[in-house]
């Protein structure tokens, strides 16, 4: 039989550099216990260096309780981003892609006492390995733990791309009726042995049983009638699949998954439907790391981010930008949450062959080790690639290569990408997969709030055949901020909540959006960042990256779409006001509410979600605010002061921000000619050496500011890292009308001004 064992405690690990392979225990390293990053603290402090290296972790194998001729697997459930495996100092595998899993068969490199097991992690930047640039930390290490399995000769196949052995589909043939597939993959099957199939309804009851001759592709149908539905956060019945691998009358192997009975498809016109429910899919996108966790995440808190979003009464997740946690995609088909999977094709593409065919690895992985999940709808097949340039037409040929590959290996789901805003409507890559979504930030990053469905109106109409989404949007919030009058770009909670507001009003007023996610459900961390005085992180979170706090927004949503009632004082952390007056917002999903002070009652309003009482008079001192609605009550206090509270008030160092007019007085239609003195700036220098040098980065910042059309971040840039400019120059997106190899040259020349 199967033996499953984690390897978490006693590890040793370094970051030392090793001439060799380790293979005895070093008791001068660190004692570790997985998971494991070594990027827990330094990828979330804003520094924009956090450790990207090669490291180590050792340990001695225990393998008492092994049986005699069993075949002995190390299962790593993710390691970031390479990885080689050894045995006694032997390689048994080696690996490429941070968050998928891998096995190895180590049973020719045992010995029979002292094995030593050494893995050596690697984050460092590699051209093949994706992801190559994005906005979040490229966590190192053992993350997801590291497991042992003892399987016999005969046993089901852990070969295959890390997948399970086990393959479950259906099909709706009729009312309450399906066809249920299964495949079940044998290692040396012997001439009588058999897989035993048994279906379980959720009460563990038998619904069927087959028994078929074992093979190398053991396969089975089976029509079942009476069945219950998948029917997303309404219903998420699954049922329960067994495959036994018996030799006359014992069992040798057993693998367990679970089936959710379901249809799906997308109407332009009208939006999602599941199993012929119209169900407009309506959520967040979410990354799987923690305040001084990093990635290294356990099933206790992939489980309460999944309750925090089911609080919030959302019904779709995005899993963004990579493959995430078994453990999460359990619970997403427990809680019935519809899922967007993807792998981290993001931001830029290397031309290396190299590089596709670890996108294509990396796809495969997602597809065999997800298969089964009854929550994934959707393969996402690159989020934002034309941030890194869309002139090479090799990036449209992989997109549609991995399009292509999505429906050859599951053509029961659907693929899916998420654009830049930047890119053109009429751009080919629109028509490539079979819903499309784009990522907008009209109101934070560029533009007005207003823009955003004056773009989805235009988009719907010229492509009224093409299911339309929004995969991303948001805005940043920090909870210390408060604004009476808040603007885009002061991180105050209240601007965030205005930009919200909005968003969530014209998402409701356009049922045709297949699906919405908001960015994102928790503040994530970017080493490069420093974003409204908190380095380190992106602060566009419905909920603080310690899950401690709920910002208002959590509510807002919540208001629109939780079944339970809600009611919600907004502000609350805006304690300190220097007003006589103030206005006084409440979420609520009640037809009314009403506004007591100090007890008293101030007024009963009626409104839509959103409910907002003004002239609400505060008194000396202290003034308790209580609302009251469909048996709910919510209570909060102000303090009236005699002078604003400063440290509400974001003061920042404009210099760190670009302007969009730098080239007002400049001509930059002419291509100016390239030189390199080494001793000053140029355009080959890499963004992290331009950045540290004040007059070079506020060139820098200007102009790409410009050039794009939008405000950005010294962090923003400072997102490239170690490319230079030079490399980026053809992948920079230029707004319309302007010339960027004439915009680029001008730079360098600006930077051949300035000493190093």
């Amino acid at each position: 039989m199967r033996n499953y064992m984690k390897l978490e405690t006693n590890w040793l690990f370094t970051k030392e550099p090793q001439t060799d392979v380790p293979v005895t225990l070093n008791e001068s390293w660190e004692t570790v216990t997985l998971p494991h990053s070594w990027n827990r603290y330094d990828g979330q402090d804003g520094k924009a260096d956090f450790y990207r290296g090669k490291c180590w972790y050792v340990k001695e194998l225990d393998l008492a309780g092994r049986k005699p001729a069993a075949r002995v697997y190390v299962e790593v459930p993710a390691a970031s981003s390479a990885c080689e495996v050894y045995i006694n100092g032997q390689k048994a595998v080696e690996h490429e892609g941070g968050y998928s899993l891998f096995r190895a068969d180590i049973t020719s490199y045992l010995k029979d006492k002292e094995n030593i097991l050494s893995i050596m992690v690697n984050n460092e930047h590699q051209d093949q390995i994706y992801p190559q640039m994005a906005d979040f930390t490229f966590y190192g290490g053992l993350y997801r733990g590291v497991n042992l399995i003892y399987v016999p000769e005969t046993h089901f196949d852990l070969d295959y791309y890390g997948s399970q052995g086990l393959i479950v589909s259906s099909s709706i043939t009729g009312e309450k009726q399906a066809k249920v597939t299964l495949h079940a993959y044998v290692e040396n099957p012997g001439e009588s042995d058999q897989v035993l199939f048994t279906i379980y309804d959720q009460d563990k009851k038998e619904t069927a049983v087959i028994s078929r001759p074992a093979e190398k592709d053991t396969a089975a149908e089976i029509t079942l009638t009476d069945i219950h539905l998948w029917q997303g956060v309404e219903d998420p019945y699954l049922y329960g699949v067994e495959a036994l691998l018996v030799r006359h009358n014992e069992v040798l192997d057993e693998v367990h998954t679970r089936h959710g009975f379901r249809k799906f498809s997308v109407d332009p016109q009208k939006g999602f439907y599941l199993n012929g429910v119209l169900t407009p899919l309506r959520g967040v996108s979410r990354h799987q790391d923690r305040l001084d966790l990093g990635n290294a995440l356990t099933y206790k808190e992939h489980l309460e981010d999944a309750q925090l979003i089911r609080e919030l009464g959302a019904n779709t997740i995005r899993l963004a930008h990579y493959q995430h946690s078994q453990d999460f995609y359990d619970i997403c088909d427990e809680m019935g949450f519809v899922i967007w999977a993807e792998i981290p094709f993001i931001s830029s593409m290397n031309p290396l062959p190299a590089a596709h065919e670890n996108c294509i690895s990396q796809m495969k992985e997602l597809i065999f080790q997800n298969y089964n999940h009854a929550s994934i709808c959707f393969w996402g097949i690159s989020n934002e690639i034309t941030i890194g340039g869309d002139s090479n037409p090799q990036l449209t040929e992989n997109l549609k290569d991995l399009n292509r590959l999505v429906h050859e290996l599951d053509p029961g789901r659907l693929s899916t990408m998420a654009q830049v805003s930047q890119l053109s409507m009429e751009d080919e890559q629109n028509q490539i997969t079979d819903v499309l979504s784009y990522n907008h930030y009209f109101g934070w990053y560029q533009g007005k709030m207003t823009d955003n469905e004056k773009w989805l109106d235009a988009f719907h109409a010229m492509h009224p055949g093409r299911a339309l989404g929004i995969s991303e949007y948001g805005c940043e919030g920090i909870i210390t901020y408060h604004n009476d009058d808040p603007k885009a770009g002061d991180y105050s909670e209240e601007y965030q909540a205005l930009y919200h507001e909005h968003m969530v009003k014209i998402i409701n007023e356009r049922p045709w959006l297949w699906a919405t996610h908001i960015w994102n459900m928790f503040d994530f961390g970017c080493d490069a960042r420093d974003e409204g005085g908190v380095a380190g992180r992106n602060n566009k979170g419905l909920v603080t990256l310690d899950r401690k706090v709920k910002k208002d927004i959590f509510y807002l949503y919540q208001s629109y779409w939780s079944k339970n009632p809600v009611l919600h004082i907004c502000s609350k952390r805006y304690a300190k006001r220097a007003q006589d007056k103030i206005t006084v917002k409440i979420y609520s999903n009640s037809p009314e509410v009403e506004l007591f002070a100090d007890g008293v009652l101030v007024e009963k309003r009626s409104a839509d979600h959103v409910f907002v009482f003004e002239n609400v008079s505060l008194n000396d001192g202290f003034t308790t605010i209580t609302a009251k609605a469909g048996g709910l009550t919510d209570t909060t206090c102000f303090e009236k002061v005699t002078e604003p509270y400063a440290p509400y008030v974001l003061v920042e160092d404009e210099s760190d921000t670009g302007v969009t007019n730098w080239f007002d007085d400049v001509d930059v239609t002419q291509k100016r000619p390239l030189t390199f003195d080494e001793a000053y700036f140029s355009i080959k220098d890499t963004m992290n050496d331009i950045l540290k040098n004040d007059e070079a980065s506020s060139v820098l910042v200007n102009s790409i500011s410009s050039m794009m059309g939008m405000k950005l971040k010294k962090s923003m840039l400072a997102i490239m890292g170690s490319q230079t400019l030079e490399g980026m120059s053809s992948k920079l997106p230029a707004k319309e009308g302007v010339d960027g190899e004439a915009i680029i040259s001008y730079i360098n020349s600006e930077l051949q001004k300035i000493k190093k």
